[in-house]
């Protein structure tokens, strides 16, 4: 076999059930395995890698079909992953699909369904492997794949992306909802040594407050009530690689300081258990809140601030990076084409005109989510003004578009003139304008002034 061929593992603790599998799909693979259960198929798998899995949801043993998915996705994210279902079990087969599975395979096995689907498994494969090899030679030439921006206020962005990616130091990214945050975390990991390791992200808003520890951590088995299995928590899952933390600032106070205590330890106890855990996994935090200012009230923890905040990284709102909005239109306008299959778009000068005057509270998600409207909604090869939803068609915008983004003007000349006329010294700058130090570097950091 040669080293790039395809290696397909069949689990199944059904004898006839394997050995029928593996002879129907002959010729569909470099190379067959099977294992008769969850463990096997784990020491199988992490022996050669394999690049399609095949495997029923039940079997004897410690592992499930379910544990063995998660373990396959935890170690190689990219491996396809198909299960093999039977009638009654189509709720398994569901939370398997949340898991990860790409797939599953109806009992009785139709064995030309199941060879279409391999070979739909493996295409998916290459594809993903062809996208991974592209980002690493986007990385190696050090640009960031996925980001798009020519502005000044980007390239300050990009710039700072660079010089933190193999610091392996925190990091806490603040910006408006919809700005790309998670984008910025995940460009951060590709360029760093961590690349070949996993990334999390993690919304903590996202959960009840009564869950978040216990997602964080993970818990072991009867640890509390519904907690049926052992269950590793968002760290170990990243163990090796980095975690991403949006929202931090909806942290409850009791996981702000057992995060501390996890960052300054390098270890965890999962929820009902006895021992430490090692872990090694680089911290990159975000938020749209004013973290100072809920320092301030006593709603954020001071001592785990200054921890995440080792590097801050700002991601101006799309207002502040008008010049960009033409790029990011092609740019989405080809990703939203290519993925319903339509024809090319054109924007048309009044069209576009609209698009760079308007506020965009959303952001570069809300850019991104009107390209997609607009493909799937204009028939037309050439999108005009009147196809844009009514909030485009007001009145186009002079200066700033609210009494908000007005201040947040006057706040940054303000603070770019009280700079040159105490030489840049950031003391005496403060004091000019009657702030704090750390009040200065952080609206500093806010208009990317640094």
């Amino acid at each position: 076999m040669t080293q790039n061929g395809f290696r397909i593992l069949i689990v199944d603790d059904e004898p006839n059930i394997r050995s029928g599998l593996a002879k129907g799909l002959s010729g569909e693979a470099d190379q067959l395995c099977t294992a008769a259960d969850a463990e096997q198929a784990l020491a199988m798998f992490r022996q050669y890698g394999h690049q399609v899995v095949i495997t029923d949801l039940k079997m004897p043993g410690r592992l499930s079909g379910i544990d063995l998915l998660r373990e396959i996705k935890q170690t190689r994210p990219e491996t396809v992953v198909l299960v093999i279902t039977a009638h009654g079990t189509i709720e398994t087969a569901v939370e398997a699909m949340r898991q990860g599975a790409h797939d599953f395979v109806a009992k009785p096995v139709d064995l030309n369904m199941l060879r279409l689907q391999v070979r739909n498994a493996l295409e998916h494969y290459r594809l993903v492997e062809e996208n991974r090899r592209l980002r690493e030679r986007l990385s190696a030439m050090g640009e960031i794949p996925d980001m798009v921006g020519r502005s000044a206020a980007m390239q300050h962005v990009f710039d700072r992306i660079r010089q933190v990616a193999n610091a392996d130091v925190s990091v806490l990214v603040q910006g408006e909802s919809g700005t790309g945050k998670e984008l910025v975390a995940r460009a951060i990991h590709n360029l760093s040594v961590r690349k070949i390791r996993p990334f999390i992200a993690a919304n903590v808003a996202a959960l009840p407050e009564s869950l978040v520890e216990s997602e964080l951590f993970g818990y072991e088995k009867g640890a509390f009530s519904g907690a049926v299995r052992q269950k590793p928590g968002w760290f170990e899952m990243a163990n090796g690689g980095t975690l991403f933390l949006d929202e931090i600032g909806e942290m409850p106070p009791k996981t702000q300081v057992d995060l501390l205590r996890l960052l300054e330890q390098r270890e965890l106890r999962r929820l009902g258990g006895e021992s430490l855990i090692p872990i090694d996994v680089r911290l990159i935090a975000a938020t749209n809140r004013d973290l100072d200012e809920l320092v301030t009230e006593g709603r954020f923890r001071q001592d785990l601030y200054y921890r995440m905040n080792v590097v801050p990284l700002r991601i101006p709102p799309l207002r502040e990076r008008r010049d960009d909005i033409p790029l990011l239109v092609e740019h989405f306008l080809q990703q939203a084409q290519q993925r319903h299959g339509r024809q090319s778009r054109r924007i048309a000068p009044a069209a576009m005109r609209r698009l760079c005057d308007y506020a965009w509270p959303g952001n570069v998600r809300q850019l991104r989510n009107l390209m997609e409207r607009l493909v799937v909604t204009v028939e037309s090869p050439t999108v005009h003004a009147e196809d844009l939803p009514q909030e485009f068609l007001a009145v186009p915008r002079t200066g700033a578009s609210s009494l908000e983004e007005a201040v947040q003007q006057a706040e940054k000349q303000a603070i770019l003139a009280a700079l040159a006329n105490c030489n840049q010294h950031r003391e005496r700058t403060a004091q000019l304008l009657g702030v704090s130090v750390r009040t200065l570097h952080y609206k500093m950091n806010r208009y990317a002034l640094q």
